[in-house]
């Protein structure tokens, strides 16, 4: 177990997006954690405290706030893997922005994309872990209506579930104790989340939601996660 002097060691900040990430990598492993959004300090300390004593390599954000300066604006982080998605985000996030400031950010992002997608998603049969918290406006009963699949052995706790992208992974995870739901399938309008993008592409992401100051819940989930899947 590589503890957490070696996870420090090993740590580096890179850009991606022009996005500043703090970046760990321990030891040989297909597995990939993320934490996207800065105002999430729960994600942020579950993924710390996994990656002391499992392999992988973890990005997290370095900012404090949920958006993000990119190309001179503002945008959302999971709002930017698509030209689509990344429109939406900048149009709401930079009022101000005329014709030609959205298509110089957009083109940007376009040239940008792939380099940071190369880095960040896992190799072949890999696996993405993303590590959300949420508020009361935000459940799995938001994700129901666009989802293909649906499991709830815990409803009265909507705001802790994982979102799988791959079908074997969803079954996986609905035949344990925690709610989940499959999104193999684009559905709704493009949002230019992650999730989206690696369902397109198959990639196996689970996206694991948990509510605000949860920690002690978001470490036991992600490690029943570990264990679980392949």
């Amino acid at each position: 177990m590589a503890g957490i002097a070696s996870i420090q060691h090993n740590l580096e900040v890179v850009l991606l997006n022009g996005i500043e990430f703090r970046h760990w990598r321990n030891g040989e492993s297909a597995r990939r954690f993320l934490r996207i959004h800065g105002n999430e300090e729960t994600a942020h300390e579950a993924l710390v405290r996994v990656l002391e004593s499992q392999n992988g390599e973890g990005w997290s954000v370095t900012s404090k706030t949920r958006m993000v300066e990119v190309a001179g604006g503002k945008i959302d982080p999971n709002r930017m893997w698509s030209r689509v998605g990344a429109e939406k985000s900048l149009r709401a996030n930079n009022a101000g922005w005329g014709a030609a400031e959205l298509k110089k950010a957009l083109d940007w992002l376009d040239g940008e994309r792939p380099k940071a997608l190369e880095a960040m998603l896992p190799p072949k049969g890999g696996l993405m872990i993303a590590l959300h918290n949420n508020g009361p406006g935000y459940s799995v009963e938001t994700e129901q209506p666009i989802s293909q699949a649906v499991s709830l052995p815990r409803a009265g706790e909507p705001h802790e579930f994982f979102l799988a992208t791959v079908r074997s992974d969803y079954e996986i995870l609905a035949a344990g104790p925690y709610n989940a739901v499959l999104q193999s399938e684009a559905g709704g309008d493009d949002d230019g989340s992650l999730s989206r993008l690696c369902a397109a592409r198959g990639v196996r992401y689970v996206n694991l939601e948990v509510a605000h100051g949860k920690v002690e819940t978001q470490v036991e989930m992600v490690r029943w996660l570990l264990r679980a899947l392949p």
